[in-house]
């Protein structure tokens, strides 16, 4: 396994998790990823259909690589999240070159992001920087290094081109690319690496599973996985200000009545999509809904200061649009 390490390293990507420092990865990329192989430390069991956080490990890389243009898992098929191009190695279990070479053979994009199917706390920033470094650097490929400074050719950016290239003189050398090591293909390109202890961590044993499961259980991550594991499971694809809208369900549970919390919450999600839906429509909807808070809360503050008669009504009680009645018979 590479080592864990707490929260808070680079590109971790930790934080709000739908505010606006939550950014996808560039586009113009394809990805592939390796779903295979016999779980031998977790005694057979299907590792990428094991869950962390109530979402299969598969489910969350493939979120991690949601900007690319084609994502394909080689692997036997499967249910998953979003729709993937399926590829399998030959012969089946013939380990991760001649995997790598089938997932490559459905991919067309220049830059492809490589991944294991069993890192549970990878995120789109993290790709986005591995693509941004591959684009900048001009080397063959970027790839992450765990705490211990090892590299993790199975979380890395690529140029397609070279693989093949690599690839294709490999299987000329050997008669094949079965059986063949990972390090035979990366000691042959010119590599640049990202320091990432977080976004490294992959799932070998059942140990590595217990201590992604209570990470992500954490007061500082709980909230963000819970939000995208709805997301996952209801098929949304949206960001939204999740510090607004908790602050809108707090303000609801105090000013009016704790039940009213998630029921307010509830109908601004329903008057966004009403309205065509998106981040925009969301906060349009949630702030109409605070401002009704505020001045339910305040008309309840007014109750117990009833002005005097003749007083005027506390600033706020009557509405901006409000005018006094002028007819004749008014009174």
């Amino acid at each position: 396994m590479t080592a864990y390490e707490p929260p808070g390293a680079p590109g971790t990507g930790t934080g709000t998790g739908t505010g606006p420092t939550r950014g996808a990865a560039p586009a113009g990329y394809d990805a592939v990823v390796l779903a295979g192989g016999a779980s031998r430390r977790l005694g057979g069991t299907d590792k990428p259909g094991v869950r962390v956080g109530g979402r299969a490990l598969l489910d969350r890389v493939l979120a991690a690589c949601g900007g690319a243009r084609s994502t394909v898992v080689v692997a036997a098929p499967r249910p998953t999240a979003r729709a993937v191009t399926w590829a399998r190695e030959d012969p089946p279990g013939g380990g991760p070159l001649a995997a790598l070479d089938a997932g490559l053979r459905h991919t067309t994009a220049e830059h492809v992001v490589v991944l294991s199917a069993d890192l549970p706390f990878l995120q789109e920033p993290t790709v986005g920087r591995l693509l941004d470094a591959l684009r900048s650097s001009g080397r063959d490929g970027v790839l992450l290094t765990d705490p211990g400074g090892r590299d993790q050719p199975l979380v890395a950016a690529y140029r397609a081109p070279r693989l093949r290239e690599e690839l294709a003189l490999l299987a000329g050398r050997h008669g094949a690319l079965a059986g063949l090591p990972l390090r035979r293909l990366t000691a042959e390109l010119d590599l640049t690496r990202i320091s990432d202890p977080v976004a490294s961590f992959d799932c070998d044993t059942w140990d590595d599973i217990a201590t992604a499961r209570a990470r992500i259980r954490e007061h500082g991550h709980v909230l963000d996985e819970w939000i995208s594991a709805v997301k996952d499971e209801l098929g949304i694809d949206l960001e939204v200000d999740t510090r607004g809208l908790l602050d809108l369900a707090r303000d609801a549970a105090h000013g009016v009545a704790r039940p009213a919390a998630p029921l307010t919450t509830f109908l601004v999600g329903y008057a966004a999509a009403q309205a065509g839906g998106g981040p925009e429509a969301v906060e349009e909807a949630a702030r109409k809904a605070v401002a009704l808070a505020a001045r339910w809360a305040q008309e309840s503050t007014s109750e117990a200061q009833q002005p005097g008669d003749g007083a005027l009504p506390p600033e706020g009680d009557v509405a901006p649009d409000a005018t006094p009645d002028t007819r004749p018979d008014a009174g």
